[in-house]
């Protein structure tokens, strides 16, 4: 195991941001963290990445103590931070440069890292241009790329897609999931995005207030959820849920709006009486499909709520943390 953490906790006062966690890393494997935001997610990679004190607990990356064995631990690890990190007034090879100085690369091998790294994010045509004047997934690359600069053992990608655009995103997975296999290192990312973990992620963990709701292969956990997930649009959708969430075939109900996502088992057989159950109710069915579960129903299951917004405290928390480590 590359990561072990030992009833991790962290606190802000009153506030359990991260609530003991026990949890195993696979050397070389791709893991996600999946949780919305405020969950717990940043604050359990900050104690890994040795930036926040545990309040109580501990962990081992590569093997050292997150504690007592800070330095060590930061020599084993890359960070690509959520929010950009880059300096915008030098090239992308004068930013990889300087992080390779800093990261103690020796000096003849610092080319031939940075070329590689270069490559290996498709930037080599674009080393020499201000980083101002680059696109936002460019900005995302070269950053992967600063965090791989000192041949880590584990790399840590904090929301690596967030605010991208889809085309720009899709080519962000294809670099990470290429990473794992070329660079032979572990990478743990967090996201809220559930395509990007079924895509990327050998196993994810789910996370929410600081717990570890549940973990496994995104088929497996999806696997977990028997049946299938009926979405009806209807004119009065809460009147509908009330009517048929004591129905014994039922095993979730979530209402979006006037939308219904039902989950159930043999929908072929149930979906008639929905339909009745909603006629003596006078409530209009306007459309049905029927779907396969997603990470986005699991998440659902396990957590019985959406997306929500982070806590702004917490947030700012972090940032500050993060500044003071990184001077």
């Amino acid at each position: 195991m590359i990561i072990e953490t030992y009833d991790l906790t962290r606190k802000y006062g009153k506030l359990v941001a991260v609530n003991k966690v026990n949890l195993t890393i696979e050397d070389g494997e791709v893991f996600g963290l999946l949780g919305p935001n405020g969950a717990g997610k940043t604050t359990l990679i900050s104690m890994l990445c040795t930036i926040l004190k545990p309040t109580s607990g501990t962990a081992k990356v590569n093997g050292y103590d997150i504690v007592k064995q800070q330095p060590q631990v930061r020599k084993s690890i890359g960070i690509v931070f959520q929010d950009p990190s880059l300096d915008d007034r030098l090239t992308g090879r004068e930013n990889l440069e300087m992080h390779s100085a800093l990261y103690g690369v020796p000096k003849n091998e610092r080319k031939k890292r940075i070329d590689s790294v270069l490559e290996l994010v498709g930037l080599t045509d674009k080393q020499d241009i201000i980083v101002r004047n680059y696109s936002g997934g460019m900005k995302r690359r070269l950053e992967i790329a600063r965090g791989l600069i000192h041949y880590p053992k584990v790399l840590f990608l904090d929301e690596p897609t967030l605010g991208l655009d889809p085309q720009t995103r899709e080519h962000i997975w294809a670099y990470i999931k290429n990473l794992s296999e070329k660079e032979n290192i572990t990478i743990v990312l967090t996201t809220h995005y559930m395509d990007e973990a079924d895509i990327l992620c050998d196993r994810v963990a789910i996370i929410d207030y600081g717990e570890i709701k549940v973990l496994g292969t995104p088929e497996a956990l999806k696997g977990k959820l028997e049946g299938e997930v009926l979405i009806l649009d209807t004119n009065d959708g809460e009147k509908l849920k009330k009517k048929i969430e004591t129905l014994s075939f039922i095993k979730k109900i979530d209402v979006r709006g006037n939308e219904l996502r039902v989950a159930v088992k043999g929908s072929e057989k149930y979906l008639p009486k929905i339909i009745d159950v909603a006629k003596q109710c006078n409530v209009s069915i306007e459309s049905i499909s029927i779907r396969k579960p997603t990470l986005s129903d699991v998440f659902l299951h396990y957590t019985g709520r959406e997306i929500r917004e982070e806590m702004g405290n917490v947030k700012e928390i972090m940032k500050a943390h993060a500044r003071r480590w990184v001077r």
